[in-house]
């Protein structure tokens, strides 16, 4: 079973912890087969559920920094992409956090289940010489508490994730359940994560000490 930290309102710490080992609970499992969910680089899991067969140019500048230097099987086409890409993306109690990562193409999520929080590391608006504005919110179903059903990330800005219990001041979580449909679609190559050198860069000595526990090992 994972634990369960200290989780103050705003405070930007895990607030579920897996330990090497353990295992989805029966019902989460039922929940990955059921919506053929698989593990995901950015932690997680995800399914493609649409892409959309229409082809559009690609509005993006190609370079070598992609994901897709990590992936055997990647699409290598840097010519055009699908109009638009949706997937299943699943947070769990053993699987809680989605590292910061940021798409060229703006991505618009719908909460289905679950609660989690979101940051949000601005660094497509950065003025020379100044650090990145840093967003957080909660994403759930108590839109009196200010907790969002949709939220739209613009491409260019650095994201990370990770679960929160199911209620507020709670302690279990049957999981974080959305759905993302990127416009235009999805391809490694337009995704890339935020290395450990450009946190430091970004934001501040404080923010830098508060976020380092969302980079990926890959980036």
């Amino acid at each position: 079973m994972s634990t369960r930290s200290v989780n103050k309102a705003n405070e930007i710490v895990p607030t579920f912890v897996s330990k090497p080992g353990n295992v989805e609970a029966p019902h989460i499992q039922n929940l990955i087969s059921k919506l053929n969910l698989q593990t995901h680089l950015e932690g997680g899991y995800f399914v493609e559920t649409d892409r959309d067969p229409l082809r559009v140019p690609n509005p993006f500048r190609v370079d070598d920094s992609h994901t897709a230097n990590l992936l055997s099987n990647s699409n290598q086409d840097d010519s055009s992409r699908s109009a638009s890409t949706t997937i299943y993306y699943l947070l769990t109690p053993e699987n809680p956090t989605g590292v910061f990562h940021r798409n060229k193409a703006r991505t618009m999520h719908t909460l289905h289940k679950g609660r989690g929080r979101y940051v949000i590391i601005h660094a497509d608006q950065t003025e020379h010489g100044q650090k990145d504005m840093v967003e957080t919110f909660v994403v759930g179903h108590n839109v009196d508490k200010g907790e969002r059903l949709q939220w739209l990330v613009e491409g260019g800005k650095y994201k990370a994730s990770f679960l929160l219990p199911d209620s507020e001041g709670g302690n279990t979580s049957e999981g974080l359940l959305i759905s993302e449909t990127v416009v235009p679609g999805f391809e490694f190559q337009d995704h890339d994560f935020l290395p450990a050198a450009a946190l430091h860069n970004l934001v501040t000595a404080e923010q830098e000490n508060e976020l380092r526990w969302l980079l990926s090992a890959r980036a």
